[in-house]
């Protein structure tokens, strides 16, 4: 089936042009597409294979070498000056995200590596993509092994593997596009920053564009032929404009007024980094050969940002990529060279007096801009009053938070995050690779061998192999230098690392919790552990109860982000059913253990230990503990409560459960070494 035509999709002009950039001048980096399913993502990434320029390639490298600069360590080479070589189109490779790393790699023939001395390395997926393009569909589902390989690969242009002391490089360098729908998790920061563009995605609400996608797409299945056929004239276009855009390119010049420019608006916008600078200069450059100009202009520069740093202005996983319009216009207005002064011709000239500067109530007074920054200031200074006056209306509502009326509903913010402890899952699992807990991995140290037939995912371990052929090789006939290797022989790598785990936050939202000041701390303590389970990697899910029930506020995902919005807008009030929080949480790790067998569970239940709602309230929660405690699961107990007479209820709890019990002050990293440098005294 043809693929659906680039100049057939209807809307998603930014998309379009990010796209077309990244063609023109593969320097820019590549895109990342953000945006919810359903949005034609990947149709539109597809359909742009179509409009590449096709590349010279040498006769028969697997590896795509230019006949006119041939790579000198291809493995396929060395090939000879005026090697013969033909044209093809530009490839678009997919790298699926439960890809092994051999074949996103390569793998080396380890029997023939031994047997026959003779190194035979099968390409893998980057070998593929070299001089095309590597798509990454849920790029932020993509395993850490596989980031890491990403990221080696885009810093050095090459991709090298070595298995066991056997070592091979080749060019990799490629136009790297990943789709991702952000409600299922974020990219790590290091990834992140590799895209050169960024482009947000959403479905129109215009009822007469989704009329129109609907009867393109229709009319596309029902004659995939006929449909491409219909757009092959504006494909052809398309595709000599780029072409025409791509030869223009080295002549488009960068002068330093835009370059100036292009600087004072990355440090307008305090992103980290030069790289946000240089990939702004060359998306820039693009946009101008694409434009037909010759020279870069302030059009430019306002494409270029708007593209180029949405995505490297984030201070942490919990803030929303993008760029406000009025700052970056702002931002420019403010970079913009001065109008070159006229010559003074003294007091008395011909322009009368001061004709050098702005007259009065003419550009901007710069005693007046501090005045009005002032007022800013000032009016910010209202605002914390009025939040204090907002604290002083919590505390009323405490007040009657504490009769446990189950209708009240008060929201109160999280703090500021902070570097948590790290609590782990006791014992050694086999889940996905990650930070949290000890695992048996396919990378890390090497801590034993595996035999033939029980590979797991480790790679194949040399001395063992050859420790396990070398007693056979007379009884095998062995004559020459190497060694006569049977399947059997192979012996693999047990290898020890971290894996990621399924953090459980079951949380007490009752009214016995809702002062306002300790919620608040409650909320920052589990803002700063989700934080911290984003960094290693893990999924999150969240139960909350108040009133007389518990629900699932959030079911278990990789979207830390999710888990911190249901967070910050967790309201409290009513009694404390810690019970029925418990049985959920319960019945949360069942299913997912049915789902994901191999990630192992930490529960952190936060709470003051309290329950109040229901007949036999504290029974049932005792028996609700014992029943978690028999599942086996790592349970942490956040105690949070406060005030001089303190029942140590959460305690309670915590021995019931078989867990650790943590006070809320000592979740924060420092507040534990403090604690035991206390101790140490």
């Amino acid at each position: 089936m043809r693929p659906y035509p680039f100049s057939a999709v209807v809307g998603m002009p930014d998309l379009r042009l990010a796209l077309v950039l990244s063609a023109i001048s593969p320097a820019v980096g590549g895109v990342l597409v953000r945006g919810e399913k359903g949005t034609a993502k990947s149709t539109m990434v597809r359909a742009l294979a179509g409009l590449l320029p096709g590349v010279d390639v040498v006769d028969g490298c697997r590896f795509s070498c230019d006949p006119a600069d041939p790579d000198p360590a291809c493995p396929d080479g060395p090939h000879p000056d005026g090697a013969p070589g033909h044209r093809r189109p530009a490839r678009l490779v997919e790298l699926p995200v439960g890809a092994a790393e051999d074949r996103v790699v390569g793998s080396l023939d380890l029997e023939r590596a031994l047997g026959d001395g003779v190194t035979d390395f099968q390409p893998g997926l980057l070998a593929g993509a070299h001089r095309g393009l590597l798509y990454v569909d849920e790029v932020n589902l993509l395993h850490d092994h596989l980031v890491d390989t990403l990221l080696d690969a885009a810093a050095m242009g090459r991709a090298t593997i070595e298995r066991e002391g056997v070592s091979v490089s080749h060019a990799a360098r490629f136009v790297l596009i990943g789709t991702m729908n952000p409600e299922e998790g974020e990219l790590r920061p290091q990834l992140l920053d590799r895209f050169g563009l960024t482009v947000e995605v959403s479905s129109s609400r215009e009822p007469a564009e989704r009329m129109e996608i609907v009867r393109r797409r229709l009319a596309y299945e029902a004659d995939p032929e006929g449909f491409a056929g219909g757009y092959a004239d504006d494909e052809r276009r398309l595709a000599a404009d780029i072409d025409a855009a791509r030869r223009r390119l080295p002549s488009v010049r960068l002068t330093d007024d835009a370059l100036r420019q292009i600087a004072e608006v990355c440090a307008a916008f305090e992103v980290d980094g030069m790289r946000a600078d240089i990939v702004t200069a060359r998306t820039a450059v693009a946009h101008a050969a694409w434009a037909g100009r010759d020279s870069v202009t302030t059009d430019d520069v306002r494409v270029a940002a708007r593209l180029a740093l949405p995505h490297r202005r984030r201070r942490n996983p919990f803030d929303a990529p993008g760029i406000d319009s009025e700052e970056l216009e702002q931002a420019l207005r403010d970079a913009e060279p001065p109008d070159p002064v006229p010559p003074d011709d003294g007091p008395d000239g011909p322009d009368g007096p001061g004709s050098g500067g702005p007259a009065p109530g003419e550009g901007e007074d710069p005693g007046t801009g501090d005045a009005d920054r002032g007022h800013g200031d000032a009016d910010r200074g209202h605002g914390d009053a009025d939040g204090g006056h907002g604290d002083a209306d919590g505390g009323h509502g405490d007040a009657d938070g504490g009769h446990g009326g189950a209708g009240e509903r008060r929201q109160v913010g999280a703090g500021r995050p902070y570097r948590a402890r790290l609590f782990t899952v006791g014992g050694t699992g086999m889940g996905a690779r990650g930070r949290r807990s000890r695992a048996e991995t396919d990378s890390g140290r090497t801590v034993g061998v595996r035999p033939h037939g029980d590979r797991g995912s480790g790679a194949p371990h040399l001395p063992a192999t050859v420790r396990a052929a070398a007693p056979h090789q007379r009884a095998r006939g062995r004559r020459g230098p190497g060694l006569v290797l049977r399947p059997g022989d192979l012996r693999y790598a047990r290898r020890e690392g971290k894996e990621g785990n399924l953090v459980l936050f079951c949380v007490d939202a009752s009214g016995s919790m809702g002062a306002r000041a300790r919620m608040r701390e409650v909320k920052s303590a589990v803002l700063s552990l989700l934080l911290d389970a984003y960094q290693r990697r893990d999924k999150v899910g969240l139960v909350t109860f108040r009133g007389r029930e518990a629900e699932v506020a959030l079911p278990p995902t990789i979207s830390v982000d999710a888990a911190a919005a249901r967070l910050e807008s967790l309201p409290t009030g009513g009694r404390t059913p810690l019970a029925e929080g418990l049985l959920r949480a319960a019945e949360v790790l069942r299913v997912e253990a049915l789902r994901d067998p191999r990630r192992r569970p930490l529960l952190v239940v936060v709470t003051d230990g309290r329950a109040t709602s229901g007949n036999d309230a504290v029974a049932r929660s005792h028996a609700a503990a014992d029943l978690l405690a028999a599942t086996g699961v790592t349970s942490v107990v956040m105690d949070c409560e406060s005030g001089r007479m303190r029942l140590g209820l959460a305690a309670t709890l915590a021995r019931r459960l078989g867990g650790e019990h943590v006070p809320l002050g000592e979740v924060a990293a420092d507040a534990l070494a403090h604690e035991v440098k206390r101790r140490a005294a």
